[in-house]
């Protein structure tokens, strides 16, 4: 028996919410294939679409470190083989290592008997964040294993909550040809913040969520508006001022960076608006003289598709 996952693509941060929001989307994504083998251990015996820069080794690949701290606590000795596919670009902001981290997760819970329920694979998938950036964040590996839009509400002790997702939320990516590490994209950002600053940071917090529990569109636009770490990592990003512009012009209801970038997503009312604003973007993204995609895609309330081969 093998077991493919494909797990989702997610926004982080969604503005506001520094690493306490993130919501999946229904594509680009990650799939992971497992299967059991005569030979002790876990080993990952392939790797496509990564254009050889991933380790095979399961104690530096992200996918590998998240699967082997869940066999660690269930004390599985058996062999187990890894594929895995990258259907998404490497540091597009778009959560591609957590994607794998999720799916690696998932599909090895399923092929030892599903020991944990979906919730529980969380804390493993965040250690394949810790083994990307340092930090075993979960505004992306939330959102790709839970599907829907998700608020971290603490680390210590962890509690997630799934927030509730208005029916025409669409939303619009384009990611550039450009890519930015976690690690660098965190750098840049300020250690100290002014009070005023937090208070409008938070303030629009509130407001993003209370607008997606009233379903009101307009709220949740007003509340689409990061003024602390937009303006710093913004200026690592090609076009984003433009980006953004044409966005809001074409009528989106907010434009912000997904995760730590280059990528760029934008929420819009309705799958026609979302489409109109995603060709916008990318409009204004060609007269930078850079290629991209886009995607257009409803909220995924589904999270990872589970498959058995």
């Amino acid at each position: 028996m093998s077991v493919s996952v494909f797990a989702p693509a997610t926004v982080a941060n969604v503005a506001c919410g520094f690493d306490a929001l993130g919501f999946a989307i229904h594509e680009p994504g990650d799939e992971v294939i497992v299967r059991k083998s005569g030979t002790p251990g876990l080993r990952i015996t392939k790797i496509t679409g990564d254009g050889g820069r991933l380790p095979l080794s399961t104690e530096k690949n992200t996918a590998g470190v998240s699967a082997l701290a869940l066999l660690s606590e269930t004390g599985y000795t058996g062999g187990i083989e890894m594929e895995i596919h990258k259907k998404m670009p490497l540091g597009s902001g778009l959560g591609s290592s957590s994607a794998s981290s999720v799916a690696a997760v998932v599909a090895v819970n399923e092929l030892i008997g599903s020991p944990f329920e979906r919730g529980e694979l969380l804390r493993f998938a965040m250690e394949g964040e810790r083994a990307a950036c340092g930090v075993a964040h979960a505004d992306n590996v939330g959102p790709s294993l839970l599907g829907g839009f998700v608020l971290i509400r603490s680390y210590a002790p962890l509690d997630v909550v799934q927030l509730p997702v208005p029916e025409e939320l669409w939303c619009s990516v384009i990611h550039p040809h450009v890519e930015i590490l976690t690690e660098d994209a965190r750098n840049v950002l300020r250690r100290r913040i002014r009070l005023e600053d937090a208070v409008v940071q938070w303030s629009n917090l509130g407001g993003l969520i209370a607008g997606l529990y009233e379903r009101n569109y307009q709220l949740i636009g007003r509340s689409l508006n990061d003024i602390i770490f937009e303006p710093t990592r913004s200026l690592l990003i090609p076009g984003f001022d433009m980006i953004k512009q044409a966005a809001m012009q074409t009528g989106a209801l907010g434009c912000s960076i997904s995760g730590s970038g280059p990528s760029v997503f934008a929420l819009s009312r309705g799958e026609a608006k979302a489409a109109e604003v995603a060709a916008a973007m990318q409009t204004a993204l060609n007269k930078a003289g850079l290629e991209s995609e886009t995607y257009v895609s409803s909220l995924n309330r589904q999270g990872p598709v589970v498959r058995i081969l």
